[in-house]
């Protein structure tokens, strides 16, 4: 099991990122796109990284609105398993 991560190691991590927060116990980020298949592509890319990592987001879509959340339940917060998955969420769009 992934430990959770102390204040200081989110703190940092959010600082040298652009768009995500925290929201409770997990990061949260809301991307925006012009048309709503394209909400619907980026949220496929972020399914194969997701199965990829065996770690699921929430994932919340409002037509050109896409929302990720992203937590690691059985620790009860945000572990490195987060960080590397919204790290590699970005690496997936151009939006930021």
């Amino acid at each position: 099991m992934n430990a959770k991560l102390n204040e200081e190691s989110i703190v940092g991590w959010l600082d040298q990122k652009q768009g995500w927060k925290r929201d409770g116990e997990s990061l949260v980020k809301q991307f925006k796109f012009g048309s709503f298949r394209d909400s619907i592509v980026f949220v496929n890319r972020v399914a194969s990284i997701a199965d990829t990592l065996d770690h699921h987001p929430d994932i919340d879509i409002r037509f050109t609105r896409v929302r990720i959340g992203a937590s690691t339940h059985d620790a009860g917060g945000i572990t490195e398993k987060d960080l590397d998955l919204a790290d590699r969420i970005d690496l997936a769009t151009s939006v930021r």
